[in-house]
């Protein structure tokens, strides 16, 4: 069996890293897959443990010039700590940068220098004051000259190896003007680029610290999670209260929580009555009461009253925890938009050194200065980072799913994620989805000489005595009217047809009352069109209507009739006119009879129905519908309809609070609304735009930037570009992707919502 594993990874910095890791790790015997995140740092890896382990892939990742870190409990966002230690090392940075940019170039636009250090009187000073003070910004950016020499002797170079290589070029022609100058030729004092070298760092440690920034705003969603889990349970030992870490509580363990106090773990109440509000889980701003038996779920809060409740769930097993853990593992995923950027990414950097050789090679050969030469060869090898690439599809990814979370819907992956938007056909499951999936009574039709009353409670004093979800329909209803009702002395359930009961006294005096179908009254002896052929009428018409009709009878005398069915969800009519307002067909499937289909097909507006079909036959008919070309999102309860979500192209499983079928299906409707399943739909077509976008803009600046860098411009009359402006404008680049997918976070349900 393959094992699935989650592995932090350091010194990764743009898209280059994550190709050079996949392809490492996917090198070895027993990988069935690998995938590498950008923006979460992380790597998913599915293996055969009888031919790998964790310890050859973590010997991989080094060889590649990579850590990675086996995660047991994978955690969300790095500790602040990391991006407070990131900007405190840009301070460092930026401050001696701006000094040797002013002593540099103070002089050309007319700013004092003192005189021991002014290049024109001093010029071995000039520069050795420069040397002094790029050092310390070479101390706070080691990390790119670390990792990119690393990653560039280990023969998959990076975006660190660009920055790198690029100023140590200019460093290297920097000590060799400094050496010129020493040796008499004070014009060399004009061929310094110290500055350029610091700028470039600062500039690149700001847009990554920026980036770092916006990264962590991609995780918000589950760090709003992880915050509603709490850190300290009551542990109840007879009459002792001790507090422990959520942590150290056991199954079975007895907890206290108190009025205000959020349930540690997930478990049943044992004693006490309170109001536990759930809305994190159900999406319910109703509070739900509680009392003996009732279950209670991590994370929801005690409004009223102490509960004692037993622990039965605890840590990674809580639904909390398995709803965070589900929303990781989405936005640790690779969504299949991705892979042009990855095989791209996997040649970028080695073809962009080699543009930049080129280039300057060139421009040496048209009779160029060296340093003309390589100014273009560091401007190419800045210009041309790739970051963006590989940030493109992760943080709108990120981004996406965790509004879909806060939203109540879990996307399990990036590959769902972006299959909904292809999607041409929406097939629901009728009981329990399109349905509420619980019978209600709908008519009472009294005979002449009796009352709507009378024969409801009529039925009911039948019905009290069975367990059959239609009787609990008649009873609840007659007592909901305060109506009174008979205990029967004797019943007799009749399979297929009804029931008989034999009361004495009460409501209905000494009878013999039976409620069921017209089978049952032929059994009896009775004749109901005889005696009421209204009621027969009406009988067959409420069947026409998709409803179950039976037959009240006393003494052998039909009294009445009632219908009872299993009635359309609120929002069923209203989802199925937003998912056409979307361009998207809509098709019902059951194995109810094609009468009941039809007529609950018609009340909520949907044409296409399958009926009678047997659960097993569920995933024949979407893989029929599938050959006709038509991309699938089957919505369904997730449990019985598993085999069938498993075959659709995106199975939609339709939850209630934790009843959370999450191994079949690609999406969960946290909320039990399905109206979320036209809200999913469009959230996808909002991500993949976005995604497209940043594509667009991650691509187009490459193809844009490279050839500026390399002088297109110069060679039609234009400026040549600024090693500076090019490390300026990569930084851009890689804030702006990050910047436009976090704009999904303001994502807002469409007009044609159907609540």
């Amino acid at each position: 069996m393959p094992v699935y594993k989650t592995f932090a990874l350091k010194g990764m910095t743009c898209a280059a890293c994550v190709a050079a890791n996949e392809r490492a790790v996917g090198k070895l015997p027993g990988i069935a897959r690998v995938s590498v995140n950008l923006a979460t740092e992380r790597m998913e890896v599915e293996f055969d443990p009888t031919a790998v382990d964790v310890a050859q892939i973590q010997a991989a990742v080094k060889k590649a010039g990579y850590e990675a870190e086996l995660l047991e409990k994978p955690s969300s966002a790095p500790p602040p700590i990391y991006e407070a230690y990131g900007w405190t090392r840009f301070t460092v940075s930026a401050v001696f940068a701006v000094i040797l940019l002013y002593i540099a170039m103070g002089s050309m636009i007319g700013l004092p220098l003192p005189p021991f250090i002014d290049h024109r009187t001093a010029p071995l000073a000039f520069a050795l004051v420069q040397l002094v003070l790029l050092i310390p910004v070479l101390v706070a950016g080691k990390s790119f000259y670390i990792h990119g020499f690393k990653s560039l002797f280990h023969l998959s170079p990076n975006m660190d190896s660009l920055i790198a290589i690029g100023t140590s070029s200019a460093i290297l022609y920097s000590l060799f003007s400094m050496w010129r100058i020493a040796s008499g030729d004070h014009s060399a004092s004009m061929q310094l680029y110290f500055e350029t070298a610091a700028i470039i760092i600062t500039l690149i440690m700001l847009g990554k610290n920026l980036e770092s920034r916006s990264k962590r705003r991609t995780s918000e969603a589950v760090r709003k999670l992880m915050k509603l889990r709490p850190a300290i349970a009551t542990i109840l030992e007879g009459e002792q209260e001790r507090k422990v870490p959520v942590d150290d509580v056991k199954p079975g363990n007895l907890l206290l929580v108190r009025a205000g106090e959020r349930i540690p773990v997930d478990g049943k109440v044992r004693s006490g009555n309170s109001s536990v509000d759930e809305s994190m889980l159900t999406g319910e701003s109703m509070p739900v009461e509680k009392a003996s038996g009732a279950p209670v779920y991590s994370g929801t809060i005690n409004l009223n009253g102490s509960l004692v409740m037993i622990a039965e769930k605890v840590g990674e097993d809580t639904a909390l925890a398995r709803i965070i853990r589900l929303v990781e593992e989405a936005q640790s995923s690779k969504a299949p938009i991705a892979r042009l950027a990855d095989q791209v990414s996997a040649v970028f950097v080695p073809v962009v050194m080699g543009i930049a050789l080129i280039a300057a090679f060139g421009w040496l050969i048209a009779g160029h200065t060296i340093t003309f030469a390589l100014t273009v060869f560091v401007s190419v090898l800045t210009i041309a980072c790739p970051c963006a690439l590989g940030l493109a599809t992760p943080t709108a990814v990120m981004v996406g799913t965790g509004k879909g979370a806060e939203l109540g819907i879990l996307i399990k992956s990036g590959e769902a994620l972006e299959t909904v938007h292809k999607i041409h056909t929406v097939l629901f499951d009728k009981t329990g989805t399109i349905t509420k999936g619980k019978p209600a009574l709908t008519d009472v039709v009294p005979a002449e000489g009796y009352s709507t009353e009378e024969v409801l409670g009529l039925a009911a004093s039948v019905e009290l005595a069975s367990g059959h979800p239609l009787a609990d329909a008649i009873v609840s209803q007659a007592r909901e009217k305060g109506l009174a009702i008979s205990r029967p002395d004797h019943v007799e359930t009749i399979p297929g047809k009804g029931i008989v009961a034999k009361i004495s006294g009460g409501v209905a005096g000494s009878a013999t009352l039976a409620v069921g179908n017209a089978a049952l009254a032929e059994s009896l002896g009775i004749s109901i069109p005889k005696h009421a052929s209204d009621l027969q009428e009406k009988a067959t018409q409420l069947a026409g209507m998709g409803k179950t009709p039976m037959f009240v009878m006393k003494n052998s005398l039909p009294v009445g009739l009632i219908a009872v069915a299993d009635q359309p969800r609120p929002e069923a009519r209203a989802v199925v006119a937003a998912l056409k307002k979307l361009g998207i067909d809509v098709a019902m499937i059951t194995g109810d009879s094609r009468c009941t289909a039809d007529a609950i097909a018609a009340q909520v507006g949907i044409s296409e129905v399958y009926a009678e079909v047997l659960p097993s036959e569920k995933a024949s008919i979407i893989k029929r519908i599938q050959a006709s070309g038509r991309k699938i999102a089957m919505v369904g309860d997730g449990i019985n309809d598993a085999p069938a979500l498993a075959q659709a192209d995106v199975g939609i499983a339709v939850a209630a609070g934790t009843d959370i079928a999450m191994e079949s299906a690609d999406i969960v409707l946290m909320h039990n609304n399905i109206c979320d399943v036209a809200t999913a739909i469009h959230l996808s077509r909002r991500v993949i735009k976005t995604i497209r976008q940043n594509l667009f803009w991650a691509f187009g600046y490459n193809v844009l930037g490279i050839p500026i860098a390399a002088g297109l411009l110069y060679v039609f009359g234009g400026p040549l570009l600024s090693p500076v402006f090019a490390a300026a404008a990569m930084s851009l680049s890689s804030v702006s992707v990050v910047t436009n997918a976090l704009r999904l976070k303001g994502y807002r349900k469409p007009e044609a919502s159907c609540e």
